[in-house]
């Protein structure tokens, strides 16, 4: 599982647009996989300003195509008569080698395509990192949530007394 990091010096075209934070706390992540993704004239401009969000979206494989389901892209107000649907379902772009697995992996068992971050790569085409994922229980969210405050307070003692 790889982090998209930014570094703006080395990579002027890339961008984060929108990053789904509970993801990792909602989901026991295993897996990801980077997906282009189909897009209308109008929802480029409108994603290049920034206008998007993909918390309460998820990806589904149907009739052998990836789908992107409920993510949100704002209108873009200079696009009249060309505008787009704000929740449209949109189309992922993988490899039918990987299409296939993440089929078996949805289908076989159990798992969820949870949209973690939608960026422009530093070619500038839009992508979406897909995690491959389990959803937590009550008590592994809190176990989580325990191990996290553990790791800051060590942080803060090795940062007083070390």
């Amino acid at each position: 599982m790889s982090q998209v990091k930014s570094s703006s010096k080395s990579d002027p075209n890339y961008k984060v647009i929108a990053e789904n934070r509970r993801a990792r706390f909602d989901y026991a992540i295993d897996d990801d996989v980077e997906c282009g993704i189909i897009l209308e004239g109008s929802e480029v401009k409108s994603l290049r300003n920034g206008g998007a969000n993909i918390a309460e979206s998820y990806a589904a494989v149907e009739d052998g195509e990836l789908w992107l389901v409920n993510s949100y892209v704002a209108p873009y107000t200079q696009a009249k008569t060309f505008t787009h649907e704000e929740r449209r379902r949109r189309k992922l772009l993988v490899s039918k080698k990987e299409l296939s697995n993440l089929w078996n992996e949805t289908q076989r068992k159990g798992m969820t395509l949870v949209p973690m971050v939608m960026y422009f790569n530093h070619r500038g085409m839009a992508k979406v990192k897909i995690g491959i994922a389990k959803g937590k229980k009550l008590h592994d969210k809190r176990e989580t949530a325990a191990k996290r405050d553990w790791s800051r307070q060590k942080q803060r003692l090795l940062k007083d007394h070390g």
